[in-house]
């Protein structure tokens, strides 16, 4: 399974997120990040475990 983290800016501050999502759930979570007013939301790839 390809895991997926987010990063995103939340009120000028970085933020990145603390858990793994599969490719669905994060597309979701982006939505959901981009609705509440975040910006520069990205879907970055990772490794199990990191």
């Amino acid at each position: 399974m390809v895991n997926y983290r987010l990063h995103w800016t939340e009120n000028g501050q970085a933020r990145t997120s603390a858990v793994s999502y599969g490719q669905t759930s994060a597309e979701a979570r982006k939505a959901e990040l981009e609705a509440e007013g975040a910006t520069g939301v990205e879907i970055v790839q990772v490794k199990p475990g990191e």
